[in-house]
């Protein structure tokens, strides 16, 4: 059994944290708000700040929003820094800054603790079924000593390289879910307004080299008109920003990442940016005055 911290328990923290807790494992829990009551009835601690967590725990997860997020729960005040000890593992899963990643991974290094950066994939579906996507980065030694709890929450889990570089994998892997979504969402629109039954279309494709799980999942969410996260717009918006940002530095060009981001700053701006990014179908649809459920 190990001594595990958890900070961060929405949407996909608290599933994440209750497969760890149901594989043995003794929590240590920080939440802004109060953690779910169902993983202290089990047995969880609930801890008053991150520095307790680091504490009271030998490996410390994160699983917070944005870069700012981790930050604050790494270096803040009370934050986890503060209670480390040699020898403890701080394993970062939210998704955020591979430059920022590479900072806080050599402060945290400097504190005699290994530090791995492992974002995820899969959304609220994958942290409830344990089938999550985790890519990591950081020293062989920490993923390996941490792989164990790793396939307590994912199946495909895959030590990238340094760290940064499971962060780096992230926002590749958000550029290719969010072209993904626009080109579901544009081949059914067109099946729409063209009077064809879009759930046939879908069903059909499905059989076809256009199959995906995007075309599965988020386009029966386009079909269904089901908008309820998920993965919310806001949450890609950030990721988008992250995957420009890093191609200016780089000095590359990504024109239809940039076209994606701009369909979901359109729908953030017409008051969606909580729903699934699956309602990116939404900023299309308005410009061609045409729902992918309507009739053609």
């Amino acid at each position: 059994m190990a001594k595990i911290g958890f900070i961060g328990l929405g949407i996909m923290g608290a599933p994440m944290a209750g497969h760890l807790q149901a594989g043995g494992h003794k929590l240590y829990l920080h939440d802004i708000k109060n953690p779910p009551f169902e993983l202290i009835e089990r047995g969880a601690t609930v801890c008053t700040s991150g520095e307790e967590v680091a504490r009271r725990a030998d490996i410390i997860i994160i699983m917070v929003p944005d870069t700012p997020h981790v930050e604050a729960a790494l270096f803040g005040e009370n934050g986890v820094a503060g209670g480390l000890e040699a020898g403890k593992i701080v394993v970062d899963m939210s998704s955020i800054s591979p430059i920022a990643t590479k900072d806080f991974a050599k402060k945290i290094n400097a504190l005699k603790c290994e530090y791995l950066d492992a974002p995820v994939s899969g959304g609220e579906v994958g942290a409830k079924a344990a089938s999550l996507t985790i890519m990591v980065g950081g020293s062989e030694v920490a993923f390996d000593k941490v792989k164990p709890l790793f396939e307590l929450m994912g199946k495909n889990i895959t030590l990238v390289g340094g760290n940064g570089d499971g962060q780096t994998t992230k926002v590749a892997n958000q550029i290719i879910v969010a072209l993904n979504i626009q080109a579901v969402a544009e081949a059914l629109l067109f099946a729409s307004k063209a009077g064809a039954d879009p759930a046939r279309v879908r069903q059909a494709l499905m059989g076809g080299f256009a199959a995906s799980r995007i075309l599965e999942v988020h386009g029966e969410r386009m079909v269904k008109r089901t908008f309820n996260p998920g993965f919310r717009i806001e949450l890609h918006q950030k990721d988008l920003n992250l995957a420009l940002q890093g191609a200016k530095a780089l000095g590359v060009s990504l024109p239809n990442t940039a076209t994606a981001q701009e369909l979901m700053n359109a729908c953030s701006a017409n008051g969606m940016r909580g729903l699934d990014h699956s309602a990116l179908c939404r900023a299309i649809e308005i410009m061609s005055n045409h729902e992918i459920a309507q009739a053609g």
